[in-house]
């Protein structure tokens, strides 16, 4: 059941190290479309994946090469369905160049990526990638480019059990990703003043007590769930009180694992100042991935014991007037 899982790895981890024309004509169809974050854009096709993603990436970072820290598969649950894998990768090599606009260090680089891709007969007919480049502009300058970051900068750390890359238990798939769809269920509702939500912690609860929670740059990481509401939830919440999520495209489980995925996930108005900028009243959209380690060894009917998250920020921001990309 998990042969085209195993596949798409070996597929992925040789794109990223060679730009290799054949082997992308052979995975990568003409009518394939690949939406990567801003400012990249949607590209289609071999060549186009080729030029604007593999090779733009490999002109900057030396010794291109993926590290996986998650890569999971699993039947997609939701309406468009179809066979789906998701990855926390880390492109690696020594940042020498320029990188759609940030310059090189000359030093070694981890650009964290959070991936979605749709597989069909050992071909990749879809793709969505958020790539982190925030953290890469502190990796290159030694400050965030956000004025007022919020929790712990640092590099994602693979999870604690160090078995997320291509896991195995499959006959927790199911219950793994319905414990996901249960917390995301009790947190749409909360409370306005204190950003609490029902079934979150606690007696039947959903997130584990000891949860890490790991966000992108300039949200950060941070320990247990009062971590998590300081450094992330309340200030969200607080900006973006009208915040509607889980417009998902894609839902998977895999073993202890569950990714979901929507481009974009949430719509939302920015009522209060946030990470430096003042309210716009706009109307925004934000793209989003997590990805989802359950543990079942306490509980049985699960806890979440770690959750990575990767936000397309750079759109974010353009959205708010801010290019974060530009020169400081």
């Amino acid at each position: 059941m998990t042969a085209f899982r195993d596949t798409a790895h070996s597929i992925l981890a040789k794109l990223s190290r060679a730009i290799a024309p054949d082997l992308a004509r052979a995975h990568i169809p003409d009518t394939a479309v690949w939406d990567i974050s801003a400012p990249v854009g949607s590209l289609k096709g071999a060549a186009a994946v080729q030029d604007g993603l593999y090779g733009t990436m490999a002109a900057a970072l030396t010794g291109l090469h993926r590290r996986d820290e998650i890569f999971i598969g699993g039947d997609n649950i939701r309406d468009e369905g179809g066979q789906w894998v998701a990855s926390i990768t880390h492109y690696v090599g020594n940042f020498e160049g320029n990188l759609w606009g940030i310059q090189g260090t000359g030093h070694l680089a981890f650009l964290r990526a959070g991936e979605f891709y749709r597989i069909d007969d050992g071909q990749i007919i879809k793709a969505r990638i958020i790539l982190d480049l925030p953290d890469l502009i502190r990796q290159a300058t030694g400050r965030s480019p956000f004025p007022y970051p919020l929790g712990t900068e640092m590099l994602f750390p693979g999870p604690a059990t160090h078995d997320g890359v291509l896991p195995d238990r499959p006959q927790r798939s199911a219950d793994s990703i319905n414990l996901v769809q249960r917390m995301l269920s009790d947190l749409h509702s909360y409370d306005p003043d204190t950003g609490a939500s029902k079934g979150q912690i606690g007696d039947g609860g959903t997130w584990a007590d000891d949860m890490f929670w790991y966000g992108p740059g300039g949200i950060g990481s941070n320990y247990l769930w009062d971590g998590f509401v300081k450094d992330h939830r309340k200030s969200f919440l607080n900006a973006f009180p009208d915040r509607k999520g889980g417009n998902h495209y894609c839902r998977i489980g895999d073993g202890d694992y569950a990714a979901i995925s929507g481009w974009p996930s949430i719509t939302m108005t920015h009522r209060a100042e946030y990470l430096g900028v003042p309210p716009t009243d706009k109307a925004l959209t934000l793209r989003v991935m997590d990805f989802y380690r359950c543990d079942f060894s306490k509980d049985p009917g699960g806890r979440i014991a770690e959750n990575w998250v990767l936000l397309d920020y750079i759109d974010l921001f353009q959205q708010l007037g801010v290019d974060l990309l530009a020169p400081r």
